[in-house]
């Protein structure tokens, strides 16, 4: 493989760990400044976060995520 290739490879996954790190803290800061105070329940951790951001993609990305419904 040519060393430009790989480079491309490299930076590519560290830019996706990145963005599901972003994506993840997102969460948990909007999760930490909302639900407790409706709900009366805790803030939670980083990986609790990161745990529900992995359920809502199973349950939300299924067989029908694929299917195009433009006419």
């Amino acid at each position: 493989m040519e060393p430009a290739i790989i480079l491309a490879l490299f930076l590519s996954a560290v830019l996706g760990i990145l963005v599901v790190m972003v994506a993840t803290a997102l969460l948990g800061w909007l999760w930490n400044i909302t639900i407790p105070d409706i709900f009366g329940i805790r803030q939670i951790t980083f990986w609790e976060a990161f745990r529900l951001l992995l359920i809502s993609a199973i349950l939300f990305s299924g067989p029908l995520a694929q299917v195009d419904l433009s006419l």
